[in-house]
């Protein structure tokens, strides 16, 4: 029996969703840092990093205020491994070093074989064109939706609006695919189906699987509020 597709468009997350950072936490240990506490460290400050006040600050819009916003966080661990912070953010926070997880490449050209339009969407302060190209995942999207381009931040409804007018599809065909329920999560607001994966090991399978379920031969769909 024909598969049938159930979303014409997939809209994904960048940070934890496609792509992971490399471990802040190893780089505490190698600094020093005892790897309890840096595993503390790190998850509260990863933490603090998507809180509603961290995203109010508009931290994504310039690769300046990208750059202050995280060495305010990141100056949690300076009274344990003294300037630190600094190579903290160009090694580990700066994204030309991230990694695709596993499972996306896989997921992403299966989508695109099957003719889903793809969208990134990410709070991002720079293009993301390039490390999709050098990982050889550029074929597979169709849009990028970056908020420094836009002068706005997830959970901003209108960027949302934006991705699915730029795939060509209404926000009742698209699905959001993120790991917050913050910023992604807010996709129902303007009726774009949300699903949020459960946090990953960096490096391991993020679970992407399931998007072509949902968008290829699931039977049922997340539950979306209409469209106001």
């Amino acid at each position: 029996m024909e598969k049938v597709t159930r979303y014409r468009a997939a809209i994904f997350d960048f940070g934890d969703t496609l792509f992971h950072s490399p471990s802040g936490v190893e780089a505490l240990v190698e600094a020093g840092v005892d790897r309890p506490l840096a595993e503390r460290l790190w998850e509260g400050l990863w933490a603090a990093s998507k809180s509603g006040e961290a995203l109010a600050r508009g931290r994504d819009l310039s690769a300046d205020r990208h750059r202050e916003g995280w060495l305010d966080l990141l100056a949690a661990v300076e009274p344990h491994a003294p300037g630190l912070a600094e190579r903290l953010y160009d090694g580990v926070i700066r994204t030309d070093a991230w990694l695709p997880y596993p499972d996306a490449a896989d997921v992403l050209a299966a989508l695109h074989g099957r003719g889903v339009r793809i969208g990134v969407l990410s709070n991002i302060p720079d293009g993301l064109e390039p490390l999709f190209r050098r990982h050889g995942l550029a074929p597979f999207v169709d849009t990028y939706v970056e908020s420094f381009r836009h002068g706005r931040v997830k959970p901003d409804p209108e960027l949302f609006l934006i991705a699915c007018r730029e795939l060509g599809v209404e926000p009742a065909d698209a699905l959001m695919v993120g790991d917050s329920h913050l910023a992604d999560g807010a996709s129902v607001l303007v009726g774009v189906a949300a699903l949020l994966l459960p946090p990953a090991p960096p490096g391991s399978a993020r679970g992407l699987g399931r998007v072509l379920d949902l968008c290829l031969h699931g039977d049922t769909r997340p539950a979306t509020p209409p469209h106001r």
